[in-house]
């Protein structure tokens, strides 16, 4: 009778969180509708990409805790509530289409619009012709992030500009588009190789400190030497940043935002220090107290997060630069927020590994599959990136008389082709398998990334528009 008990209990955990989530989406769907629903104007995009990030955050949930658990109908409703979110965003995509005249790669919104329609796509696709069931824990907060970014960037539509005036802006945008998203999989099944392949918990750990480090990093840029924390002035009126001139952006300060970054810098990096003091003194014990000092991160993390929310939407503050109050807008700072959102994402999935290890091995497929999924993958990806780069360089000889003119987004979508051509050069001429192949696969991604998103906002060029 005990037995019995025993194994009934799971599946009545697993009823529970799926009826909650359930109820979760539900109610917002139907929070949503009262709140539209006077306006006669429901199936709208703002609308659409709403349901989309409510089913998302749903699929997300069900995923997540099918990685905690291993209860299998949780990745049942994570399929289905994935293929809601699919539908919305597909809808979502057609309207905008309809709306402007044009597929939707024109503007980075745009952009992400096609990106996280492709990601949720390949999560279906890897989970169900490859089994990797546990993928979504990694794609749909990606998607999630993706579809709130969506909802701080100018969303309205203007005329496409001479240069995009072309075929060549389809054909171009959606061979980057499915070979982003190709490589955004790879490096989620790359990072679960490294999870089979048995690399120590402490190197992730290590790994997880220094990306969040890098994070709050790039955030203290803005450091404003009294402990305020400069973001871009907000014109509410035209919806857009203000400019002090020509590509020069007007910055305020939020006084002492900058002093709780910098303390959760602080905090972030204290995990890698606990560690390489426990390697050095060779004493396990610190590496327990740097385990806890996650979790301690995770906290304050939250808090840096929940405090840039509060000052930052629609606040009014001083500049440096000119006279008077200026308002601020989270719109006016999405790559800010992206970035404190997806610190917190990270260090949660280390505490999942950390928690949750023995399961997740147990639930993903075994490593030579996965080194074999991800090479799949990138073989894909590899040639959309070939095809991308060959087609934006016909088109850029059409329309500025160039093939190649060293932009900065041509230069680092090179760099991005250079870096997974080596990991097929190095696979197919040396044999290489295993953690040295997965390691290029991540390097990879972090180049697409900061092609698609840093080169964008950091380095302006000939694609500026883009």
């Amino acid at each position: 009778m005990a037995r019995a008990k025993a194994e009934q209990q799971p599946e009545a955990t697993g009823t529970t969180l799926i009826v909650l989530v359930g109820l979760g989406i539900a109610f917002l769907l139907f929070m949503a509708f009262l709140n539209v629903v006077k306006s006669g104007n429901i199936l709208n995009e703002a609308n659409l990409l709403y349901a989309a990030l409510i089913f998302y955050a749903g699929a997300g949930a069900l995923y997540l805790g099918f990685g905690v658990t291993g209860t299998e109908s949780y990745v049942k409703f994570a399929s289905l509530a994935t293929w809601a979110g699919l539908l919305a965003n597909t809808a979502a995509v057609a309207h905008r289409w309809y709306e402007a005249g044009h597929p939707p790669f024109a503007s980075v919104y745009e952009m992400l619009l096609s990106f996280v329609w492709t990601l949720a796509v390949l999560t279906l696709v890897a989970e169900k012709k490859y089994g990797v069931k546990v993928i979504g824990t990694v794609t749909m907060p990606v998607a999630i992030v993706g579809v709130v970014l969506m909802q701080l960037l100018r969303s309205d539509v203007h005329p496409l500009v001479p240069a995009l005036q072309s075929t060549w802006l389809h054909v171009h945008v959606t061979l980057a588009m499915l070979a982003y998203a190709a490589c955004a999989l790879s490096f989620a099944l790359a990072m679960m190789f490294l999870i089979q392949d048995r690399m120590k918990t402490e190197t992730f750990l290590a790994v997880t400190s220094a990306c969040t480090m890098a994070i709050y990093a790039g955030i203290l840029t803005r450091f404003e030497q009294w402990g305020g924390l400069n973001v871009v002035a907000w014109d509410p009126e035209q919806k857009s940043e203000i400019f002090l001139s020509k590509g020069v952006r007007l910055f305020v300060t939020i006084p002492d935002l900058g002093w709780l970054m910098l303390l959760t810098l602080v905090v972030v990096a204290s995990p890698l220090v606990f560690l390489l003091i426990a390697r050095w003194k060779k004493n396990e014990g610190t590496v327990a107290i740097a385990n806890q000092a996650v979790f301690v991160s995770i906290l304050l993390q939250v808090m840096a997060l929940v405090m840039f929310l509060i000052r930052a939407r629609d606040g009014r503050y001083t500049s440096l630069d000119a006279e008077g109050l200026f308002t601020t807008n989270l719109a006016a700072s999405p790559f800010i927020l992206s970035g404190l959102v997806g610190g917190v994402f990270i260090s949660l999935l280390y505490l999942l590994l950390l928690w949750r290890r023995p399961d997740l091995e147990r639930l993903l497929p075994d490593a030579d599959n996965l080194d074999r999924i991800t090479y799949k993958t990138i073989g894909i990806a590899f040639p959309l990136l070939t095809l991308m780069i060959a087609a934006g360089a016909y088109w850029a000889n059409q329309t500025w008389g160039s093939y190649w003119s060293w932009d900065p987004k041509e230069t680092w979508a090179a760099i991005t082709w250079l870096v997974y051509a080596g990991y097929l050069h190095m696979r197919v001429t040396r044999g290489w398998r295993g953690r040295r192949a997965a390691y290029f696969a991540i390097l990879g991604f972090g180049v697409v990334m900061f092609t698609f998103f840093g080169v964008t906002y950091l380095l302006p060029g000939l694609h500026a528009y883009a």
